[in-house]
């Protein structure tokens, strides 16, 4: 199963250049990293993202983190998947750009199909 993950552009030139990362400033002050479902990730896009561009979409492959990835309610008693530790490049499976076009960020079709 993936999960994903939304960076700002330099927060993704961050992992990319130091090949690990404690994640964005709310993922530090919170003490894990958050990310998504495929059915949640168009929500956090459009709650936490709302007209921000350069984004990228971060795919991550949930079985190899282990005992790391904890599954916690949030927003609406919806499970989110959590990680306890830094996330690193080898933990991605794909990035790509996420564009914002007429004010929504448009993820991709693949993404879409999984969601629903």
């Amino acid at each position: 199963m993936l999960i994903f993950k939304i960076f700002r552009a330099d927060e993704w030139q961050t992992l990319r250049s130091e090949g690990v990362t404690t994640g964005a400033p709310i993922d530090v002050a919170d003490g894990y990293i958050h990310f998504s479902t495929a059915t949640q990730a168009a929500e956090t896009a459009a709650k936490h993202f709302a007209d921000v561009d350069d984004l990228h979409l971060i795919a991550v492959d949930a079985a190899p983190l282990g005992d790391a990835l904890k599954w916690e309610v949030s927003r609406g008693g919806a499970e989110f998947p959590h990680l306890y530790r830094e996330m690193t490049l080898e933990d991605v499976a794909w990035a790509q750009p996420l564009p914002l076009i007429d004010g929504v960020h448009q993820f991709p079709a693949g993404l879409k199909e999984a969601a629903t």
